[in-house]
């Protein structure tokens, strides 16, 4: 594999923005900060006397930008505070439908949950490696607007002085009362999307237990480099 089929930042944002090696690093760890940023929106929402979205995620960004910037936490430490935010809040049920497109209605209910918790695993995984690489980058926030009831996109920009702005959006649905992530785009390249190309590319060519198998192997490489993360 090398990463070459699940490399996010490499084949779809750096093709947009070629800034080389470098911003590649800046980027993915940019990535971390989207999907890592609404780590706290459950509690959030429900305090929330406005329930806005917006306000979800702004108090919810700061969250994960001081925990991000706090050096004097291990990576091993800031890894784990941050996986243990994010996973009820996210819509991971959903982004692995998305991910997989049509081929999700040719799944048994078995292969789906397996897909979803394997899914899960390697996306936590693959961003929380990253965080290493975030370096003091700041997110201005531009404004929310409707998709479709219930349904909000939040659009911000990450900024860092002398660069070009990066535009990251979070895509967020209403359920349970509380507002989820279901995909963020970085440079107007969704992260779902991204994958979907490249996971359908997998099970039309070798069969859904190839794309199994290679993600399996992927996330059990990223959990391996994550060491005491997991």
């Amino acid at each position: 594999m090398n990463g070459g089929v699940f490399a996010v930042e490499r084949r779809g944002i750096l093709r947009k923005r070629a800034r080389g090696a470098a911003a590649g690093r800046i980027i993915a760890a940019l990535a971390a900060v989207a999907m890592l940023g609404m780590a706290q929106a459950r509690s959030v929402a429900r305090a929330d006397t406005g329930g806005s979205a917006m306000a979800v995620a702004k108090a919810t960004v700061d969250r994960a930008l001081s925990i991000l910037a706090n050096k004097s936490i291990p990576v091993v430490q800031r890894r784990k505070e941050l996986r243990e935010a994010i996973e009820n809040n996210f819509d991971f049920t959903e982004m692995s439908r998305s991910a997989l497109g049509y081929h999700w209605r040719s799944l048994t209910p078995a292969q789906r949950q397996d897909f979803t918790h394997l899914f899960t695993a390697f996306i936590e995984d693959a961003y929380l490696s990253k965080i290493q690489d975030y370096s003091g980058q700041k997110v201005e926030f531009l404004g929310q607007s409707q998709l479709a009831p219930g349904y909000v996109q939040i659009s911000t920009n990450i900024v860092e002085p002398g660069k070009t702005p990066i535009a990251v959006n979070y895509l967020m649905l209403q359920k349970d009362g509380a507002w989820k992530i279901y995909d963020v785009t970085v440079d107007a390249i969704s992260i779902i999307a991204n994958y979907r190309n490249q996971f359908n590319r997998v099970i039309n060519d070798q069969g859904f237990d190839k794309l199994m198998a290679d993600l399996r192997s992927k996330q059990q490489e990223l959990a391996s480099l994550l060491g005491g993360a997991n």
